[in-house]
């Protein structure tokens, strides 16, 4: 048994222990006790103190996604926990494994209706994969332990985890638990076996990968496969970093604006080798490029969660594996003499070719033109984010992503994740160049994080299009009650001038041929930098204009 210690002190020495070296918060009265152990921990773990509690949860998000362990976020009770559960939302959707601290009101104030007093297992049950709320000091290495673990098994997600005011400062005996350890399912003999016969009797096979709990590691060892078996891959909705994107045997991603070729393909296909993704609705169409229950394909489902296999989908063959577990059995596969999907794969990747070369637009900035120079100015290993908005139709057409952990995007869709993503990803890497990507209504949900990177010297580069409009509620607004227009508009502010105020390097750009310059002097600036793009508003998307939107649907009335 160790020395007494506060509720506090054992909270963060079990952080200690886990290996959290970073943790992201927003300050509050209710857990006073953690910070200050925390200044006593403040070498081995930095805290960044974030503006908005969503702003704090979105960076914890980012660092679970880009580290592959939980990351780490305290807020206080109340309102800063309703602040923060877009950052659980977004964990949950994303399969991304996260720990979120909770200040709690003290225990012999339970059950009255303190003071900002919620029970979080009612209200964040659906948004995690455990919630609890911590009785004693005692027990805090038993419930940070299994949170660490919750969070990493099985499909990755996020914890949630209430800390009553008087239970972080009472004085206790704890024994510390061991580090976390992650625990990964590995496909069955049988299960490769099956496998290598239905590939075996494809015509038109297609790979798709996606989800949570993908590592460098187990990325190597599934392009092998697929370069093996000659076999042509697609990317989950906002998973385009699990392959390289130039690599021959990439065909494009299942997202938003899907290639209406690669749509085609997708029906076409007589065998669908899932890696790792749920098939969830924007992936699917609405479940109809992959229909419920049964697909159309020949479906083969891996992923690292039982309840997940057959739920939605019954698969013809389905494998309860981690992903890296997956790569490195299915690497050593062997295919039949004859491959029967040669061509198949060839026009796969020409398709994609075509489909990613920019397209004239409508207005002096053309963004398919701005992601093509991204496209080669940016380093590799660079790290691009984005939130919800047609603006991310341009970056996921238009840019490819060349390593793995340089996507950072919501598949929750939630707006305003861009920015405070691109500061808690320039946390985890301080020597990779990080583009947050935002529209103007995105950026506003969150801009307030510009203080933060600031604060801390993370010289992020953030690109606002500005389009004067909530630009994907406006399309379906068209589409929908055309003319009709109410509720989209936005009056916004001069976002340069606004970055300037918090000490951002920044300038407003108005044509496509003044962009390469003005993010050139970004990088150089030595400071946070912000770039104003401003768009056209009917150039709603690459393949449709607002007056042509309203213009079709005005027709059919």
């Amino acid at each position: 048994m160790s020395n007494l210690r506060t509720g506090g002190q054992i909270l963060v020495d079990q952080l200690k222990i886990h290996g959290a070296d970073l943790a992201f918060c927003v300050p509050g009265e209710s857990y006073l006790a953690v910070l200050d152990a925390l200044y006593d921990a403040r070498e081995q773990i930095k805290l960044i103190t974030c503006r908005h509690e969503a702003g704090a949860a979105n960076m914890a998000e980012a660092y679970g996604k880009l580290t592959g362990k939980p990351g780490i976020c305290f807020v206080t009770r109340g309102p800063g926990a309703t602040h923060a559960s877009i950052g659980l939302h977004t964990a949950f959707q994303d399969s991304t494994p996260m720990i979120l601290f909770i200040g709690q009101v003290a225990r012999d104030q339970s059950e009255r209706e303190a003071f900002q007093e919620i029970d979080y297992r009612r209200m964040l049950g659906p948004l995690t994969k455990w919630v609890a709320e911590i009785p004693s000091a005692d027990r805090v290495p038993e419930f940070v332990s299994r949170a660490f673990h919750t969070a990493v098994s099985g499909r990755p997600g996020p914890v949630a985890l209430a800390l009553p005011e008087d239970m972080l400062t009472e004085l206790m005996a704890a024994s510390d638990s061991k580090p976390y350890q992650r625990v990964e399912a590995a496909p069955r003999a049988e299960d490769l076996v099956r496998l290598t016969e239905i590939l075996s009797s494809a015509e038109r096979p297609l790979a798709v990968l996606g989800g949570g709990g993908w590592t460098a590691k187990a990325c190597e060892d599934v392009r092998r496969f697929l370069e093996v078996w000659n076999l042509p891959a697609v990317t989950s909705f906002r998973g385009k970093d699990r392959l390289d994107n130039r690599h021959p045997l990439y065909a494009g991603d299942m997202g938003i604006g899907i290639d209406p070729k690669l749509g085609t393909r997708i029906a076409q296909a007589d065998v669908l080798v899932v890696i790792g993704p749920r098939l969830g609705e924007m992936t699917t169409n609405g479940y109809t490029r992959v229909v419920s229950p049964v697909p159309v394909q020949r479906l083969v489902h891996v992923y690292p969660a039982a309840e997940e296999l057959n739920r939605v989908y019954q698969a013809e063959l389905g494998i309860v594996s981690g992903i890296e577990a997956f790569g490195k059995a299915a690497s050593g596969l062997r295919p039949p003499a004859v491959n029967r999907w040669r061509e198949w794969a060839k026009s796969a990747r020409a398709d994609y070719e075509a489909f990613v070369r920019p397209v004239a637009v409508k207005g002096a900035v053309n963004p398919s033109e701005i992601f093509t120079w991204l496209n080669e100015r940016l380093p590799e290993d660079a790290i691009l984010t984005n939130g919800a908005g047609n603006y991310a139709g341009w970056l996921h057409r238009f840019y490819l992503h060349k390593r793995f952990n340089t996507q950072l995007a919501p598949t929750s869709g939630a707006m305003g994740y861009g920015v405070p993503a691109a500061v808690g990803a320039k946390a985890v890497h301080p020597d990779r160049v990080v583009v947050a990507c935002a529209g103007d209504g995105c950026f506003l949900m969150n801009g307030q994080e510009l203080a933060t990177a600031a604060q801390y010297g993370l010289n992020v580069v953030i690109l606002v299009f500005n389009n004067g409009i909530y630009g994907t509620i406006r399309m379906h607004q068209e589409r929908e009650y055309p003319g009709r227009v109410v509720g989209t508009d936005l009056k916004n502010p001069d976002f340069a001038a606004y970055a300037k105020a918090f000490g951002f390097w920044s300038t407003t750009v108005r044509a496509t041929n003044e962009f390469a310059s003005a993010f050139d002097e970004a990088l150089a600036s030595g400071k946070p930098a912000l770039i104003e793009i401003i768009t056209e508003p009917d150039a709603i998307s690459p393949t449709a204009t607002l007056s042509g939107i309203r213009k079709a649907a005005q027709s059919k009335t």
